[in-house]
């Protein structure tokens, strides 16, 4: 009787300890960083919205925009520029963070630059959920 009354209590536990495994293994898992493949899929995520940003919906109206727009637009480009040249030597998930942090600033620039030429910017939505 008595071995009966150990190995129930022994069983008691050990469900208890599976119980409270699960349950820090799932809270843990929600609370940890983003792996570097994630990390990677979003700073490649928002290159490509900066990129397809990047190719005007009416080539006239860029080459006619003001200097403010002009200065928008190049800063926009000079972000893709890095955000594509840190991309290539990224390995790590603050690396790829460092390159969708510049490629929504460029983003940022191209909305100025939009909304300087009072087009609508699919990119902005982009901006707007990701962050």
């Amino acid at each position: 009787m008595a071995g009966m009354g150990f190995t129930i209590t022994l069983s008691v536990l050990l469900i208890a300890g599976a119980v409270v495994g699960v349950v820090a293994q799932r809270r843990y898992s929600h609370h940890r960083p983003p792996s570097d493949l994630d990390a990677e899929a979003e700073a490649n995520h928002a290159l490509v919205h900066l990129t397809g940003g990047l190719v005007p919906p009416n080539t006239r109206s860029w080459s006619g925009a003001g200097k403010e727009t002009g200065q928008s637009l190049t800063r926009a480009a000079e972000c893709h520029h890095k955000a594509r040249t840190l991309l290539v030597s990224a390995r790590t998930a603050a690396e790829y963070e460092e390159v969708t942090r510049v490629a929504r600033e460029g983003l940022d620039h191209l909305r100025a630059a939009r909304t300087g030429l009072d087009t609508d910017s699919p990119p902005t939505a982009l901006a707007a959920t990701s962050r």
